[in-house]
């Protein structure tokens, strides 16, 4: 076999592949999240113009923080592809840092704003691990 640049092992070619495959995919789901909110919600991610309606088609059907998700997905994919363990360890402080955003700050603001909308949202879909069908919506919101 020949050899491969910059001291690469064929072994390490499966976890490089991976690290692009994960930073693809987490750009076009935050992407994705951040056009939804623009067409779906009617405003912004960002709390200084929040969204009208609450977000819930698309992705957000399967895990409730996709953007979160998309972003910790690529910097995992940077660290592998690469090859940085200090990445994977940025991305392991960076869930923990945004996880305690998300329930101290996010879902709280979201119950004041959206009620029990949110509620029957919060209580089908899991917030950091998909699920495997999409929610579908049993009341009008």
């Amino acid at each position: 076999m020949a050899d491969l640049p910059d001291g690469l092992s064929w072994a390490a070619v499966p976890l490089r592949v991976a690290g692009v495959v994960l930073v693809l995919a987490g750009g076009a789901v935050l992407v994705d999240a951040f056009v939804r909110f623009v067409t779906e919600g009617f405003g912004t991610p960002a709390p200084v113009a929040p969204p009208e309606h609450l977000v819930v088609g698309g992705l957000y059907r399967y895990v409730r923080n996709p953007m979160y998700v998309g972003v910790l997905a690529a910097i995992v994919g940077q660290g592998l592809l690469l090859a940085r363990s200090e990445l994977l360890w940025y991305a392991a402080i960076a869930f923990v840092a945004v996880f305690c955003f998300v329930r101290v700050y996010e879902e709280p603001t979201l119950r004041r704003s959206f009620g029990t909308e949110y509620e029957e949202y919060r209580a089908a879909v899991p917030g950091w691990w998909p699920r495997l069908r999409p929610w579908v919506r049993t009341s009008s919101g």
